[in-house]
């Protein structure tokens, strides 16, 4: 296939590049490379002959319908998105304007190009969710697709708006779309911002690990190359309409992830003292849902994907990344409020 990649040069876009590139197809990869894009995540595949980048921001529409024009995209998977809650809690405006304005002129241009090319049976417009729209789960209890939306973020209000209007998109105009919802993500490449990188690299420096209130939060923990496995299996099999939870079972505690980090670098890299001395407690951030966890029986079931990757063997994988790529998180460290306690606003 010939895809159009949105958001390509982020952690998840760029995992599903390097696969799709990888298992034989083409790629076009646009993004607006905003703070968190980094071309770098894509260099190793950045010259094989079926890639192409196209530096554009969703919301400009006269962009994207030249980019479609030339070149003709069996179908587009759409990952481009603001993605830190914590950054949405202080400027929500960035995520209304990409998450929801961007999404929808992305499904505009997608509707004119796919309506000029005769409505092509195999085309398809993959959204690509979170598990975040939601909102919070008690002690039992999974998300299924149809659980109803209960957003409790500026983040996740934009994420649950793109998914409705990608619905009625397909049910007003016929627009043939496939969705998925994820749940956390992990792995190679992750934005130093989020909680796994910030574990790993305070961890290994020595500066205190901050853990949002008791860390008794939960998450189901995806690790991303099982993630852009099962996009590129639901971009070619999914059915047409249909929406796919996409989950890694492996449900954790915060703070017994920040644990099992701590100990697997003492295993790698040995200090002076056990690394789980430097957890901190710190405020909870505003309207922090308990507990996420993902049913993934449907594409399970019907497409036949399960993950592969344990949380401890890819937390490994992930803390020997981290030790072994020092130029590429360092680079990251000056850019817009890195190092800094986001979220607090409220």
């Amino acid at each position: 296939m010939k895809l159009l990649v949105t958001g390509g040069a982020g952690f998840i876009g760029s995992a599903v590049v390097r696969q799709a590139i990888a298992a034989g197809h083409e790629v076009v990869n646009l993004d607006a490379l905003t703070y968190a894009a980094c071309l770098d995540n894509v260099a190793s595949v950045a010259d094989a002959p079926g890639y192409a980048f196209e530096h554009v921001d969703i919301r400009d529409r006269a962009a994207l319908d030249r980019v479609l024009a030339q070149h003709k995209p069996d179908a587009i998977m759409h990952l481009a998105a603001e993605s830190h809650v914590d950054r949405s809690i202080d400027g929500p405006a960035t995520f209304i304007e990409t998450n929801v304005i961007g999404t929808f002129q992305l499904l505009e241009a997608a509707r004119a190009f796919w309506q000029a090319q005769g409505q092509p049976e195999g085309f398809r417009f993959h959204h690509v969710s979170t598990d975040e729209v939601f909102g919070s789960l008690g002690a039992e209890g999974q998300f299924t697709e149809t659980t109803a939306y209960d957003p409790r973020s500026p983040y996740s209000a934009s994420k649950a708006s793109s998914d409705h209007l990608v619905r009625a998109w397909h049910e007003t105009y016929g627009l043939p779309v496939v969705m998925t919802n994820c749940s956390n993500n992990y792995g190679p490449f992750h934005f130093p911002e989020k909680l796994v990188p910030v574990v790993i690299l305070n961890a290994l420096e020595g500066k205190p690990i901050p853990v949002y209130g008791r860390g008794e939060n939960v998450r189901d923990w995806l690790f991303v190359e099982d993630h852009a496995d099962a996009l590129l299996t639901v971009i070619q099999r999914g059915a047409v309409g249909r929406s796919y939870n996409i989950g890694g079972e492996n449900e954790a505690r915060n703070i017994d992830l920040v644990r099992m980090i701590c100990r697997l670098l003492d295993e790698a890299r040995p200090a002076d003292r056990p690394r789980e001395e430097l957890i901190t407690f710190v405020t909870d951030r505003p309207g922090h849902d308990m507990r996420y966890a993902i049913d993934p029986s449907r594409i399970a079931s019907e497409l036949g994907w399960r993950p592969s990757v344990t949380l401890e063997e890819g937390l490994r994988r992930t803390v020997a990344w981290y030790l072994e790529n020092t130029d590429w998180w360092q680079a990251l460290r000056d850019r817009a409020g890195m190092g800094q306690r986001l979220g607090l606003s409220a």
